[in-house]
């Protein structure tokens, strides 16, 4: 077995692995009847606890709590395995090629979902949120690294317009934003269902899918605060990406700034996880708008990525496919 043959087996097992997790995770959401009186300790940064020794809802189940909680458990085991499993693949690739590894739009997407999922159990490690939360985290990394099999690109070596220092540089720096906003917009999305549960409880309405999902999500100011730290800890690292790309620019092409659409579109998202965070700390009626402009922010990167790399001829087009 060739280098990029490892390397594409790893790749593989790790979509495997974390399909497996999510299962897992989904287990303890729907039959760990503590989840929501836990959900309640979640405050800050922090302090969702596992191990509430509150009564369990005196409910019929096909799964015990008990059972449900080793089935979280077992999904954390898996994020983790997949993890390590995803992260000796883009190494074996880095062996194989004797490169950095994001040459190309499918390695970016890979450094994407691996940033992503480290990012996330950095967080439930620290207790920060609970563990059957990672049946969404799971779900949003599997379908970034299913999306990144229709731009696969054969392991090879860098075109030469990439051959510098600053791809270690810009790139991983845009990598690392990217990944840790996926979680950011994932929780951004629950704060959102959770609210709107929330408010169709109090008014005495009907609850109907999706909305009933959140049923057992964590208090949604809880939810809300996590989102703004999350997007404040990955503000300036995306700012200081751009602020690299705009010097390579310059090395590469004499000039910082050349309006070409990846940059255009870079600079909007920018924008527009700015106005996020003005919204978060300004007034109650902008505060409450504030987890749509995280969504929209990330809704472009991905159009970012996807349709400027895709579609859209530029100075930027290294997408390798």
């Amino acid at each position: 077995m060739t280098g990029a043959e490892a390397a594409n087996a790893l790749f593989v097992a790790t979509i495997l692995i974390y399909a497996a997790a999510m299962f897992s995770y989904a287990v303890e959401y729907a039959f760990d009847k503590r989840a929501p009186k836990r959900a309640k300790a979640l405050v800050a940064v922090g302090g969702a606890s596992d191990t509430d020794t509150s009564a369990d809802v005196a409910t019929e189940a096909p799964i015990s709590p008990a059972a449900a909680r080793g089935a979280g458990r077992l999904g954390l085991v898996l994020t983790f395995l997949g993890t390590a499993a995803l992260a000796a693949s883009i190494v074996t690739r880095v062996i194989y090629t004797g490169r950095w590894p994001w040459g190309n739009m499918f390695e970016y997407t890979v450094g994407v979902a691996l940033a992503g999922m480290v990012t996330w159990l950095w967080l439930v490690s620290r207790g920060s949120v609970p563990r059957r939360l990672g049946l969404f985290a799971t779900f949003a990394v599997t379908m970034v690294l299913g999306t990144s099999v229709r731009v696969y690109t054969e392991a090879g070596p860098l075109v030469p317009a990439l051959d510098s220092y600053w791809i270690i540089i810009h790139v991983t720096a845009a990598i690392a934003s990217s990944g840790i906003l996926l979680i950011g917009c994932v929780f951004a999305i629950l704060h959102l269902l959770k609210r709107s549960f929330d408010r169709r409880v109090s008014d005495g309405k009907p609850i109907r899918f999706p909305l009933n999902i959140a049923e057992r999500l964590p208090d949604a100011t809880a939810l809300e605060r996590l989102t703004f730290k999350i997007h404040v800890f990955a503000f300036p690292l995306l700012t200081f990406g751009i602020i690299a790309g705009s010097v390579w620019a310059h090395l590469a092409w004499g000039r910082y700034w050349n309006w070409d659409p990846k940059e255009v579109w870079a600079f909007i998202a920018w924008v527009v996880y700015a106005a996020y965070l003005h919204a978060r700390v300004s007034g109650r009626s902008a505060k409450a708008n504030a987890p749509w402009l995280a969504i929209l922010g990330y809704a472009v990167m991905l159009f970012n990525l996807t349709a400027v790399n895709l579609v859209f001829s530029g100075l930027h087009s290294y997408a390798g496919v």
